[in-house]
């Protein structure tokens, strides 16, 4: 009993000396890397209305409506996305973008539905 006393207070002591093994997050920001698949960004002009973006969304996550003759307007589910880009990789003409925000978190479900 006293050995593992011993052990568990040399631990203690010597923990109070090291670096913290987490971040501070909320006050101290991560950088984000360049690659990083964040919330998805719509560029109205560049959107066509082909719909490539809808069919391959394994999620099902965002729709695109059409607003006016060759205007388009996207609706993104963020509740259902999976952040797996592959509406952005499937765009052909530029009009989805990835973002570097993750910050999305909220406690009414109403606000992850977003209209980009």
């Amino acid at each position: 009993m006293s050995k593992k006393l011993g052990k568990m207070l040399a631990e203690t002591i010597s923990s109070l000396f090291k670096k913290p093994a987490t971040s501070s997050y909320p006050f101290k920001k991560r950088e984000i890397h360049k690659h990083y698949n964040g919330k998805v960004a719509y560029i109205k002009e560049k959107c066509v209305g082909c719909n490539m973006c809808v069919r391959n969304c394994p999620a099902k996550a965002i729709f695109i409506t059409k607003i006016a003759d060759k205007q388009f307007e996207a609706t993104l589910h963020l509740d259902r996305c999976i952040f797996c880009s592959q509406c952005v990789i499937s765009c052909k003409f530029g009009a989805l973008k990835n973002t570097n925000e993750f910050e999305l978190a909220t406690g009414d479900k109403s606000k992850l539905v977003v209209k980009l």
